[in-house]
């Protein structure tokens, strides 16, 4: 028994300094942002009373949600090594296609949005034809559709106009939430289904002969993180309203709709073809291309799913917003968005990235912003707090290329 424990203490020792040296390697992953989401969360809970609050939580995830999704479809543009200047405004005017589909048209809020998708992803299509089979860089092709879609949205909305939406189920998307039990049943499933494909993973590279992680390690990490997600669960499922006049609890709805777009997202970059060829193609194009694969296809992919998630998008901020205006999709809105893809861990220089980086950079914007908003900094220095982070996270991008070069 007692050689047994010693041998768990020496696997899990072992596992720590072989993940040290990874770091020490400048494979540091998404580290930077966890600390950083921790120590903005102590700071802005310290400093401000109402921060930490359920109420002001639930907010936090819907106010977050657009920017999130945008970065989740910037995720495959920057993961080539690409940009996309367009997807902010991109997403205003699939937000107007629906808006407009709906308010003055009559049609079902599906079908609204199934189109607004799709024109989506046929902007995002005509980027990437002109980007893979043009030659013409993505920063000119989609600064180009930055000032077109600005100029399309100005159209469709007209300037200083707005179009309102009173759909009950697009405004419940950003405006209600979950019961309580709906909540816990999601959380419950969403437990076994990441429990499944973790021992499954671990047990298949076993079988495969391959290196796989540490049980013990993933238990205590599993584990750590279950019991973080459901405190915010119970959190969230407390009265944040003022009852009986007004009730309001529960998980957002908009929750899980990201988390479908995670899992989706998750599974295609790493258990498809497209997420290998999307990750061969970014580290190297030209040895990608030798290997046989189609890169100029996976280009043109690459930027329909971003401007599609784009779309998704945009069905966010007029459910958010009640409405769509020529501003929608526009401001900081893409600042936002690439700052959490990168602030995440994504790498500027493509190759490297996941989606999880994307949530995890869009909660540090969404704290940032949240926190100095209650402590009463004007636009100007939370740009200021934004923009230092970000600038942090490309240096230590940077950094950790080079040390891996050097390698």
């Amino acid at each position: 028994m007692n050689k047994a424990v010693e041998l768990e203490k020496e696997s899990l020792s072992t596992a720590a300094s072989s993940y040290l040296k990874k770091i020490k390697s400048g494979d540091i992953g998404s580290l930077p942002a966890v600390l950083g989401l921790v120590a903005l969360i102590a700071i802005f809970t310290s400093l401000s009373e109402f921060f930490f609050s359920n109420r002001n939580f639930a907010n936090l995830l819907a106010q977050a949600a657009p920017v999130i999704v945008i970065a989740m479809g910037l995720v495959f543009v920057l993961l080539l090594g690409e940009i996309d200047l367009s997807a902010g405004y991109a997403s205003g005017v699939a937000g107007a296609v629906l808006v407009l589909l709906i308010t003055n048209h009559g049609f079902s809020w599906y079908t609204a949005l199934a189109i607004s998708i799709g024109i989506g992803a046929f902007l995002g299509f005509l980027m990437g034809t002109l980007v893979a089979r043009v030659g013409i860089p993505s920063f000119v092709v989609t600064l180009s559709a930055f000032l077109a879609f600005q100029g399309i949205l100005l159209l469709l909305a007209g300037e200083g106009g707005t179009i309102p939406i009173d759909n009950e189920v697009i405004l419940a998307v950003e405006n209600s939430n979950l019961t309580p039990m709906q909540g816990w049943v999601l959380y419950l499933a969403m437990s076994i289904f990441y429990i499944f494909l973790g021992l499954n993973r671990i047990f298949a590279r076993r079988r495969a002969g391959l290196t796989a992680e540490l049980l013990n390690l993933w238990i205590i990490k599993t584990v750590g993180l279950l019991v973080i997600v459901g405190a915010a669960v119970a959190a969230l499922n407390k009265e944040r309203g003022n009852p009986p006049e007004f009730t309001n609890k529960g998980i957002p709805i908009v929750v899980p709709i990201i988390l479908a777009i995670l899992i989706a997202g998750t599974f295609l970059l790493g258990s498809t073809a497209f997420g290998r060829h999307l990750y061969a193609v970014g580290g190297n194009a030209e040895a990608a291309r030798r290997a046989g694969i189609n890169v100029k296809r996976v280009r043109i992919t690459a930027f329909v799913i971003c401007s599609s998630l784009s779309a998704v998008a945009g069905m966010l901020f007029a459910s958010r917003m009640n409405s769509i205006s020529p501003s929608t999709g526009g401001s900081s809105t893409l600042l936002y968005a690439v700052g959490a893809a990168v602030i995440g861990g994504v790498s500027l220089f493509g190759g490297k990235g996941k989606m999880r980086d994307a949530i995890l950079g869009g909660l540090v914007v969404a704290v940032i912003d949240n926190g100095m908003g209650l402590l009463g900094y004007g636009a100007g220095i939370q740009f200021l707090v934004t923009g230092a982070v970000l600038l942090v996270s490309a240096s230590v991008d940077a950094i950790s290329r080079r040390t891996n070069l050097s390698n």
